[in-house]
């Protein structure tokens, strides 16, 4: 019996046995089979997870960020004991006792089970690392062994504080936020270690469901799951009974119920500076790179000069646009509905996609329209007792468009203008007195549009970049990516290719009417006032931007030699060489432009413009600095008081420093006495040069102190007519506001006259010597090069025919129908008939 009863056990023993080395064998055997081609866990040792990139001015003041992940990383040494308490808590209880896997977690939820309560996965904070990092998010059995076998791998790798770290930089909790610190900052704008319990604990609910836990939407279910993680907390021993119970008591509260002031509110609003930073590093080290490379970026702005930079350009451009006298509903409204309660017009206004970043301006609705007035609601601006109006008065200015089209009458009174609903802008008006307010004002964001750009021309450095009126309405940056006519601002390259050439700024050139036939048409061109002046010195022609005279000249030396020049400067890649282009009808943009008259600024020496000092990856390294001039002197420790270390670069030169001085001299003249004296007056010497397309579409002014050179371009970005409009008479005015604020921080001097030269004194009028005592309006002091002798009154026409048109030194009795006009010497001269001289189909006028 004894025996049988043994036997018995000994079976079952041997079966237990056998199934036991079976199961073992099996087990064994899958993982064996799923272990062979796992990814290898011993990359997670050098994690470099995507990082926020982030734009710092000059001042070390951050400026801009780009991610497309927005985390910020943070070393297992940084992260603060109560938010890894408040994670492990809610995520792994046992984390710090189990070897990768929990198999007491895994068992209770097995029983929960088969009880027929909710799947869970039961994975471990590692689990869930080699997930994210190393396998799919699919739900299988497979992913799920794979998962195990490299969590207790990851166990031996790394230790416990860095698995922990991988997993809390890697998660994503809401909110476009990845990690915890990148967390903390979005719900409550805190640094980790400024976290209190209640708040770690609410991060910690996020990992498995975000968007299920929102602060708000779901507030109470929030709430409830963490109290849930403080109470782990509290039974794991991380919390005592005092502090716990103090913070489950906590309401629940974050940036986005408005308890806290949002970190986005302390970055400035996205410009068109950091954003062509954007465009510029991600082409040069890759846009991959770049939003996930955790790039430090320090930009060279000035961010006074950047501000003045958009005040100047948005006040001309605005200025223009009011002149038009046409309004143009925004296209944005807010419904009825909302209208009759202020919480609720209030919400939908903040929700509306409208321009907010145009200084001094505000988002407004139009709440009623009466019989003379309108009452608008504004926001971030709190009703007063009697509400917020703008008067009849204030659009008389305007005229509504019709649906057709066309324009209805000038308007009377504000619902001539506005409808009930309409999203507009407003400004407050001030006296000028003493500051006062006024009342509010209707505006608009102008239809015309334009660029300003502003740089140090000896190192490059881009000080001010404004790519339109506002970035938010339009991204577009037409100081980089507009590519227009420089009308007649591209002339001071004809003249340094002619100065190069043997010409003198006393060279007589023929003012005279021309016909140039190509492709088998007849092109005339001609002088913006219809007029013209016979032989006139090569610095009027600049001075007073004469084109019958750029033409001639650029026939002279040739239009491959002016191209040339152009591709030398930067202005075209590469520039075709036709008659026509000497008037600036390519297109090129205002960068370049800018670029390019820097050179001529800093003595000829090439410069390349940059918007960005230095550039730093992750860990601190240089990867690019724009400077690589080298500093002589700066490791003598013995170097005398009071001297500046010596600097010595080893720049290019891309033009003669003589004629890089004589073509100053000569743009001097535009600004004291040419194209551009009525609005361009500055208390250092300045130089520069206008520019003003044909029916002026395009409309231009470049222009440079001896540190600074700054452009403006203003026109439609689908080019028409702007009636009215010239380079001087517009962007003249931005240039001569922006450089009245640089100048107070930048200073400016006479501009460096280089060796090997001499001044001669000649009359401006006739290009004639004159002697050294001689003075008056009429007499300037012109550099030319030791040893050469300037030759005076020989006469350039180009090779054109210079009597087949105009007589230049008087006919007898005028021809009937023929025109009397005066040279530039004083005498009158006589056009037989009526010249036609067609339309000038490209290229600048003045």
């Amino acid at each position: 019996m004894i025996r049988f009863i043994l036997g018995i056990f000994g079976a079952v023993f041997t079966g237990i046995t056998l199934t036991i080395i079976m199961a073992a064998l099996v087990i064994g055997g899958v993982f064996w089979m799923y272990s062979r081609d796992l990814p290898s866990h011993e990359q997670l040792a050098n994690y470099t997870p995507a990082t926020i990139s982030r734009v710092y001015s000059g001042e070390g003041k951050l400026m801009d960020e780009f991610a497309r992940e927005r985390r910020l990383f943070t070393p297992a040494d940084e992260i603060p004991e109560l938010v890894k308490h408040a994670f492990i808590s809610a995520e792994d209880k046992n984390f710090y006792t189990h070897a990768g896997f929990d198999p007491r977690g895994i068992a209770a939820a097995a029983v929960e089970a088969a009880r027929g309560g909710a799947l869970r996965g039961a994975s471990t904070i590692p689990q869930q690392v080699v997930k994210n990092f190393l396998l799919s998010s699919e739900r299988s059995a497979e992913r799920k062994i794979k998962e195990l076998i490299l969590s207790v791998r990851l166990e031996s790798t790394l230790s416990k504080d860095e698995i922990l770290a991988l997993y809390l930089n890697e998660i994503f909790l809401g909110q476009n936020s990845y990690g915890v610190a990148a967390a903390a900052q979005t719900y409550f704008n805190k640094t980790l270690d400024e976290l209190a319990p209640h708040e770690a604990a609410y991060l910690a609910t996020l990992p498995k469901k975000p968007a299920r836990l929102h602060p708000v939407r779901n507030k109470e279910v929030a709430l409830g799951r963490r109290n849930y993680v403080l109470r782990e907390m509290n039974q794991n021993g991380y919390l005592d009974q005092a502090v716990y119970e103090a913070e489950v008591a906590l309401p629940l509260r974050s940036v986005q119920n408005g308890d806290f002031e949002g970190f986005r509110r302390a970055l400035p609003p996205r410009n068109y500076f950091t954003d062509e930073i954007r465009r510029q590093l991600s082409r040069d080290f890759g846009e991959e790179e770049f939003f996930t490379g955790g790039m430090t970026v320090r930009a060279t702005v000035d961010p006074k000069l950047q501000g003045e930079a958009a005040k100047s350009l948005r006040r001309e451009l605005e200025r223009y646009d009011r002149g038009r006298g046409v309004w143009r509903p925004t296209g944005v409204s807010l419904p009825d509905a909302v209208l009759g309660d202020e919480a609720a017009w209030r919400e939908a206004l903040l929700e509306t996609t409208f321009p907010r970043d145009i200084d001094g301006w505000f988002p407004a609705v139009v709440l009623e329209v009466g019989g003379k007035d309108a009452r608008i609601g504004i926001e971030g601006v709190e009703d007063d007792d009697d509400g917020h109006w703008i008067p009849a008065k204030d659009v008389t200015w305007a005229r509504r468009r019709n649906e057709d089209g066309s324009l209805g009458r000038k308007a009377r009174v504000a619902g001539d203008l506005l409808k009930v609903g309409e999203v507009v802008h407003v400004r407050r008006m001030v006296s000028d007195d003493d500051g006062s307010f006024i009342r509010w004002t209707l505006r608009q964001v102008p239809e015309v549009q334009g660029g300003f750009m502003a740089m140090d021309v000896n190192t490059g450095r881009v000080l001010a970049m404004q790519g339109g009126f506002s970035y938010q309405h339009s991204v577009y940056n037409r100081a980089t990516q507009a590519a227009r006519q420089p009308g007649s601002s591209f002339k001071p390259f004809v003249y340094a290719a002619a100065l190069d050439s043997g010409f003198s700024p006393a060279t007589i050139v023929i003012d005279a009417p021309i016909e140039v036939r190509s492709g088998g048409k007849l092109w005339r061109p001609k002088n913006a006032s219809n007029r013209f002046y016979g032989p006139t010195p090569l610095r009027t022609g600049i001075e007073q931007s004469r084109n019958l005279m750029t033409v001639r000249l650029a026939q002279e030396i040739g239009m491959e030699t002016v191209a040339g020049y152009a591709e030398r400067f930067g202005v075209y890649d590469r520039m075709n060489p036709f008659l026509a282009n000497s008037l600036g009808s390519e297109e090129t943009t205002l960068f370049k432009m800018v670029a390019a008259y820097a050179m001529f600024a800093n003595g000829g020496e090439r410069v390349e413009p940059t918007l960005v000092d230095r550039v730093q990856d992750r860990w601190g390294k240089t990867i690019y600095r724009h400077d690589r001039r080298d500093c002589a002197d700066c490791g003598d420790a013995l170097i005398d008081a009071g001297r500046a270390p010596r600097i010595v670069s080893d720049r290019e030169r891309v033009m003669d420093a003589i004629t890089a001085y004589q073509l100053t001299s000569m743009m001097r003249g535009v600004v004291q006495r040419g194209t551009a004296r009525k609005t361009v007056n500055l208390p250092v010497p300045t130089a520069g040069k206008t520019g003003t397309t044909n029916d002026a579409r395009d409309v231009w002014f470049v222009g440079f102190t001896s540190n600074i050179v700054a452009g403006c371009y203003i026109g439609y970005d689908r080019p028409r007519t702007m009636p009215g409009a010239s380079g001087g008479g517009m962007c003249g005015p931005v240039f001569q506001r922006f450089m009245k604020e640089a100048i107070k921080e930048y200073g400016g001097g006479a501009f460096k006259v280089p060796p090997g030269g001499h001044f001669i004194k000649i009359d401006r009028f006739t290009g004639a010597r004159l002697s050294d005592s001689a003075s008056g309006d009429h007499v300037v002091a012109e550099y030319f090069r030791d040893g050469e002798e300037p030759l005076f009154g020989v006469m350039f026409d180009g090779g054109f025919a210079m009597g087949a048109n105009l007589p230049m030194f008087g006919r007898g009795d005028a021809d009937e129908g023929a025109a009397k006009v005066k040279t530039s010497t004083g005498k009158t001269v006589v056009v037989p008939g009526k010249a036609d001289f067609g339309s000038l189909s490209s290229g600048g006028l003045y």
